[in-house]
């Protein structure tokens, strides 16, 4: 199981994971601060991260030509990123959120959404990565009519490019679209599944067992292609709202900075049996709560350990 974090490497304060500027930022820029992240994660023997989707210069970001274009004029950079991630088998996928939505009713977000995954899905290709590298979408909103705007995601899947389609894979959500709806949409169109263990537990309106949604959901991904997971738990401090001299409680759908170590050894119980996956740790401290979880892994369940990359 290759544990991944994402977006901000927070053991090196000065190594950026994009451009966030505007109208700034290139190619050349972006493979670089990848390099770089690549040679943190060597060294860390870390082998799953996901890209910030700035990580495509923001200019470029709904412009799949151009950006082809530029990879290909970054060729030399591009291959040296490419050579990087091929020897340490480190998968790198895009997680873009709100930015893409497939199910919107307007036709323009629909557009834009859809120029937008599809130079995420550019940038991967120019990468040459395999078909592990995957962006992970959201089925979106529920526009007043929840059956209709999960209808409508499956429709605007299975019309997808052929190039672009192979790369997209959906994730339950802990709001509007639990695992039972994306679970429908698999069986609809076929997309792969990534299960949100948080999500599940917050959002899972027929009570669908931990076990048998990811059994289910590691059955939904394309032979020879390893499932990815997301796992979390959930915030349980309380803050004080600044300003207001009020307290925020736990809402429980909020990640915590880092994991639970004994939740996690639970999830490895529940995985027993079932086949390999990747685990995506969504957690606020990002790098060092991976290489935490790790040290505690060994501690609290050392037959464990020799599992985790």
């Amino acid at each position: 199981m290759r544990l991944g974090f994402s977006v901000r490497v927070l053991g090196v304060p000065d190594l950026p994971a994009c451009d966030p500027r505007p109208d700034a930022g290139s190619v050349s820029t972006s493979l670089a601060y990848l390099r770089d992240i690549l040679l943190y994660l060597r060294a860390n023997q870390i082998r799953f991260y996901r890209m910030h989707t700035a990580l495509v210069p923001l200019p470029l970001s709904a412009d799949a030509v151009t950006l082809e274009a530029e990879l290909q004029h970054a060729h030399a950079l591009a291959a040296d990123v490419a050579r990087l991630a091929a020897e340490d088998g480190v998968r790198l996928t895009f997680h873009p959120y709100s930015a893409v939505v497939l199910n919107a009713p307007q036709d323009e977000q629909y557009i834009l959404a859809l120029s937008r995954l599809a130079a995420l899905v550019t940038w991967l290709d120019g990468l040459e990565l395999g078909p592990e590298a995957v962006v992970v979408l959201h089925v979106g909103g529920v526009y007043d009519d929840p059956v209709a705007s999960l209808e409508r995601f499956v429709r605007r899947y299975e019309a997808l490019p052929p190039a672009v389609r192979r790369r997209v894979v959906l994730e339950n959500d802990d709001r509007r679209y639990d695992w039972a709806d994306a679970w429908r949409a698999h069986n609809r169109c076929g997309v792969p599944l990534v299960l949100d263990v948080l999500h599940h537990q917050v959002l899972n309106r027929q009570r669908i067992p931990l076990r048998d949604a990811l059994a289910a959901a590691l059955t939904t991904w394309p032979a020879g292609v390893t499932p990815k997971l997301h796992f979390s738990t959930p915030r349980t401090d309380v803050r004080s709202l600044e300003g207001s001299g009020r307290l925020k409680v736990p809402t429980w759908s909020e990640h915590a900075d880092f994991c639970n170590p004994f939740a996690f050894i639970d999830l490895l119980v529940q995985l027993d049996g079932l086949p390999d996956a990747d685990l995506m740790l969504e957690t606020k401290a990002r790098d060092v709560a991976l290489l935490k979880l790790r040290e505690d892994v060994a501690r609290f369940a050392p037959e464990r350990r020799t599992s985790l990359l």
